[in-house]
């Protein structure tokens, strides 16, 4: 659509047909954002009222089952959220790809060049040329286009900010040059070869699935190039609860080595067994054979180990409490989950820093907030970004206000399960 005719729908109907399957409800106010949006564009790059302009929408995700399990050739339960990354995309007819983030650097990435730049490791500019690589890998000719963004997953939240960015480059470049022949799978995959490979980060692929796909689902990463998902119907309001998610507002930064300690030290229990990852032994193997593995791997990484079992077999545990409608049930084993990950795997403090656990105490004031309703956790990757908690709906408002007292204002959202993954919305 050209920018004029789409800057005056936005503002005069706000694109019904186009938003409300993805925003819902709330597809006014996705008007007014995206309208924004395509302004936004304009500023950092000028173009007229003709322009072909694109529109596209990426949703963050929450982790609701399976804390570290789906880079072991796990099991992952999933879900994406109303908060979503958000792009105005123009094509450039070069061969360069730009793309300014709202507060951020630009990112820019010459097509004639997509070797890996270890300079590169850990910042944005190397996520876009690893889609772009491995989309080239695969058999696409890429194009230049230049991009804005603006988001409202918040970076380091455990909603994966950077699985959205990812995917929604992934769907950008899908659109304009592959004939929109990749599906939320390729795409996810696509995303994940560009964190692994180009981004430095050694993850597995359920985050990049459940912002692809959307809704809630259940995946089987047992085959990673071929993952085994399914839809699970989940209505929180229902079951009277909501979910919220807390923000610590501690960094990120320098920890990319501890979540990569935690893939390594799995897969040095795996290679006791000739295997690469946890997923192809059983857990009576390892339990046979658990002082073995304490002599060769330690015992954070044997710990860690017990986490991945126990843990992948309760997200099946979680899947089919959700499925009889059993609320109760599925609290239960998040409230193990959580327990697991701060006992086992050891993702909630960074030892290093002991006078600074910012995910251990807003543990324990979630926990004692509920007084044993509902159930918090620690959410994705840990360390630092945020815990995850399913709070009864008569208690919401004081929960959100006992937490923001300890971790500050906006530090607790309230969200929303979304059922759209990675589109276009406007084309």
């Amino acid at each position: 659509m050209r920018r004029g005719e789409l800057l005056r729908k936005l503002e005069q109907g706000g694109l019904p047909e186009y938003l409300e399957p993805v925003y819902g409800k709330d597809a006014p106010s996705a008007a007014y954002r995206l309208r924004e949006l395509v302004l936004e564009y304009g500023e950092t790059f000028p173009c007229g009222d003709d322009a072909e302009t694109l529109l596209f929408s990426t949703p963050g995700r929450t982790e609701l089952g399976g804390n570290h399990t789906d880079h072991q050739h796990g099991h992952g339960l999933a879900a994406s959220v109303d908060l979503d990354t958000i792009a105005c995309v123009v094509p450039n007819g070069t061969q360069t790809i730009r793309i300014k983030s709202r507060h951020h650097r630009m990112a820019e990435v010459d097509l004639r060049d997509l070797s890996i730049r270890r300079e590169e490791t850990g910042n944005s500019v190397s996520l876009v040329r690893g889609v772009a690589a491995r989309l080239t890998q695969l058999g696409y000719t890429v194009g230049g286009f230049d991009a804005y963004t603006t988001t409202r997953v918040l970076r380091g939240s455990g909603l994966s900010s950077s699985a959205a960015f990812e995917v929604l480059t992934a769907t950008i470049m899908n659109q304009l040059f592959c004939g929109g022949a990749l599906d939320a799978t390729d795409l996810a995959k696509v995303g994940q070869y560009a964190e692994n490979i180009y981004f430095g980060k050694p993850c597995g692929l359920m985050d990049q699935m459940a912002c692809a796909t959307g809704g809630v689902i259940a995946i089987d990463f047992k085959d990673p190039d071929n993952p085994d998902l399914r839809q699970v119907q989940v209505d929180l309001t229902s079951f009277g609860h909501a979910l919220c998610i807390i923000d610590t507002r501690a960094s990120h930064a320098d920890l990319t080595a501890d979540y990569a300690a935690i893939t390594q030290e799995m897969r040095e229990v795996a290679a006791c067994f000739g295997r690469e990852v946890l997923g192809d032994v059983s857990f009576e193997q390892f339990r046979k054979n658990l002082a073995t593995v304490r002599a060769t791997c330690g015992d954070r990484a044997a710990l860690r180990a017990y986490h991945f079992f126990r843990d992948d077999q309760r997200v099946l545990l979680e899947c089919d409490a959700l499925e009889r409608g059993d609320f109760d049930a599925f609290l239960h084993h998040v409230r193990q989950s959580g327990r697991s990950s701060f006992m086992y795997l050891q993702n909630v403090s960074n030892y290093r820093e002991s006078r600074s656990q910012p995910v251990a105490v807003l543990l324990a004031l979630a926990e004692d907030l509920l007084d044993g309703r509902g159930a918090c956790r620690v959410h994705g990757g840990g360390f630092a970004g945020t815990i995850q908690a399913f709070v009864p709906l008569d208690m919401l408002s004081e929960f959100v206000s006992g937490m923001e007292a300890v971790a500050g204002q906006g530090a607790c959202h309230v969200l929303t399960f979304r059922s759209a993954g990675s589109v276009p919305l406007v084309c």
